[in-house]
């Protein structure tokens, strides 16, 4: 009787550890989700200023204006643009030093996402041993052992 007492308190506080475990992989699938965008992001706009750096002052391109919508414009300065650098704050920078901006955030994303990669793979290991645990407490239990 004590093992049966035993084994449903293992099984419940198990489940617990489950949904916590199954709340965390989500979290960190959402987070790398978000820095995959950012890195995205911050790969189109280097594509860009790279166009730009490579034009001449009066080119025409055409700037997004959203859903799939572009607006016709004339580059009046092909040397600086005006980048955010956070909290809605955004300054002139010289192309080049854009650039280079560009390629820290993406270098300190990149470690991010490293980590979270590592985190969401212990996340599921753990998950899986869980998961094993819980099997064999059902196959002893059914088997009258």
């Amino acid at each position: 009787m004590s093992n049966v007492t035993n084994d449903e308190e293992f099984l419940r506080g198990t489940m617990v550890e489950l949904r916590v475990l199954e709340g965390s992989v989500n979290l960190i699938q959402s987070r790398l989700n978000i820095i995959d965008n950012a890195i995205d992001e911050i790969s189109m706009a280097n594509t860009s200023l790279e166009g730009i750096k490579n034009s001449s002052k009066g080119s025409e391109i055409l700037v997004p204006a959203g859903a799939s919508s572009f607006v016709r414009a004339t580059l009046s300065d092909v040397k600086k643009v005006i980048m955010g650098v956070g909290a809605g704050v955004s300054i002139e920078k010289t192309i080049e030093d854009s650039l280079t901006d560009l390629k820290n955030r993406q270098d300190e994303l990149e470690k991010i996402k490293s980590s979270l990669q590592n985190q969401f793979g212990q996340a599921l290991k753990d998950l899986d041993s869980k998961k094993n645990q819980v099997a064999e407490v059902i196959r002893k239990r059914e088997s009258g052992a």
